[in-house]
């Protein structure tokens, strides 16, 4: 019980130090996080919405695949686009394989079917006299999408909330296309793994609270803007 102590207090004096290596994996983790969240929803918005908005064969099929890609494997994800970026792969000339950018790939095609998927949910939500009444003052399609997301706007952000928080935990995919490299590819989640290999528990425990403290203001945001929606 004493090393485990020794561990926690001197986690808190690695964070209160703001320790460079711990400094540096946690702003690497908030920047690939954010750049395939981003992404995701720049992508993931206006596609739930579409489909949500509009009929078309085989829509229903869609909708299942996109749901059952929300549980896709992390590491599945990580294989699929570590194929295409390896050397022998058909995006191997780019050599983006073991950097940030692969991460950022892996994390992209994790969030994507989430905030998809929830965007749909949240626009069949908005009520659809309101988007019936805009079409009838003249809305076109473009304008619709634009009033049902502003409509929607507190569920689609919790989508995207949800969305980071499913990145920034993640760590199969980032595993195997980052490599876990120190300085350059090294994230909250893998080092964890790492630091906890070695025996370096200070470390690890350090970067455990920190992903906790993300985890916990995520879930706050996404408990406050579901009170404003009720």
């Amino acid at each position: 019980m004493g090393h485990i102590l020794d561990g926690f207090f001197q986690a808190i004096s690695l964070i209160s130090s703001l320790d460079p290596e711990i400094v540096s994996i946690t702003s690497l983790s908030l920047q690939v996080s954010g750049s395939a969240v981003l992404l995701s929803a720049l992508v993931g918005i206006p596609a739930g919405v579409l489909i949500a908005l509009n009929e078309f064969p085989l829509k229903k099929s869609l909708i299942t695949v996109i749901n059952t890609l929300m549980g896709l494997p992390p590491v599945v994800a990580g294989l699929l686009v570590f194929l295409m970026i390896s050397r022998a792969g058909p995006l191997g000339t780019f050599g983006v394989l073991f950097t940030p950018t692969a991460m950022i790939i892996a994390q992209f095609l994790l969030v994507t079917p989430i905030i998809t998927g929830l965007s749909i949910s949240a626009a069949r939500a908005v009520d659809r006299t309101s988007i019936e009444t805009a079409i009838s003052l003249g809305a076109k399609k473009f304008e619709t999408m634009l009033f049902v997301a502003n409509e929607a706007r507190q569920a689609l952000f919790t989508a995207i909330i949800a969305g980071f928080g499913r990145a920034i935990a993640e760590v199969g995919a980032v595993m195997i296309v980052g490599g876990d490299i120190r300085w350059n590819t090294r994230v909250l989640t893998t080092s964890i793994v790492l630091e906890t290999r070695k025996g370096e528990f200070a470390m690890a425990i350090a970067l455990g609270l920190i992903l906790l403290a993300l985890s916990f203001t995520i879930n706050l945001i996404v408990n406050y803007l579901q009170g404003e929606r009720k």
